[in-house]
């Protein structure tokens, strides 16, 4: 079955997009993004994959009395480390579409 010109370019278009997408989160696995809570005393390390790579916690803020604080700071380091994430890959995504929305990818 051929399909006509207009369809057959535009399906082209449409699988190397799909390609150039894969390539694109290939390339942001490897990225990563870092942030802190506690002036720097609990840091997240995610990758561009939305993948928790690293925490660091300084040994001072570990207080056995104190557990709930070493917590609280875990995860708003890990919560703003998946947001900068979010936001790395959606500017890159923008760059690669011209800006329009793909599903599953926001």
């Amino acid at each position: 079955m051929k399909i006509p010109g207009d369809l057959g370019a535009l399906l082209e278009q449409a699988q190397q997009m799909q390609q150039n997408i894969a390539n694109l989160q290939a390339e942001l696995e490897q990225k990563t993004v870092q942030a802190s809570a506690g002036g720097g005393m609990v840091t997240a390390t995610v990758s561009g994959g939305m993948k928790l790579v690293q925490l660091s916690i300084e040994k001072t803020v570990v207080d056995p009395s104190d557990v709930d604080m070493l917590q609280d700071l875990v995860t708003a380091a890990v919560n703003e480390a998946l947001r900068k994430a979010k936001e790395m890959m959606k500017e890159e995504m923008a760059k690669l579409t011209g800006g329009l929305p793909i599903p599953g990818m926001s």
